[in-house]
C-alpha cells in the first residue's frame, strides 16, 4: 500500500471526535477501499506519533479493543475511551450503536 493511502487513513481518523468510534472496514468504505479494513489496522498501528492521531478510537466492528501489544496493554485504550464518553456493555465490548461515528 502506499503512503498516500496511509496519508488518507490519517486524514480520516483524525476527523473522529471524542465521545464516537470508527471501525477499521468503516475507514476502509470511507475511502472507497472496502477490502482494505486490514491495512487501514496497519497503517493507525504504524501512524508515526507526531501525527498526534487519536489511534485509540478505531475499534473493530465488533467493538472490541485492540489487542494488547498496541497500546501496551488493552486496558489503556478502554480507559482513554472511557474518559471521552464512550459507553461500553456488560461484555466489556463498546456500545456500537450509540458510539459509532457517522463520519461526516
Amino acid at each position: 500500500m502506499s503512503k498516500d493511502f496511509f496519508s488518507r487513513v490519517y486524514t480520516i481518523a483524525s476527523r473522529i471526535p471524542k465521545g464516537k468510534v470508527a471501525t477499521y472496514g468503516q475507514i476502509a468504505l470511507l475511502l472507497d477501499e472496502p477490502r482494505n479494513a486490514r491495512i487501514v489496522g496497519w497503517a493507525m498501528r504504524k501512524a508515526p506519533v507526531n501525527l498526534n492521531l487519536p489511534c485509540h478510537r478505531v475499534v473493530n466492528k465488533f467493538g472490541e479493543m485492540a489487542p494488547e501489544y498496541v497500546f501496551e496493554d488493552s486496558e489503556i485504550q478502554r480507559t482513554i475511551l472511557k474518559s471521552e464518553g464512550i459507553i461500553f456493555k456488560e461484555d466489556g465490548r463498546i456500545d456500537m450503536e450509540k458510539c459509532l461515528w457517522d463520519g461526516k
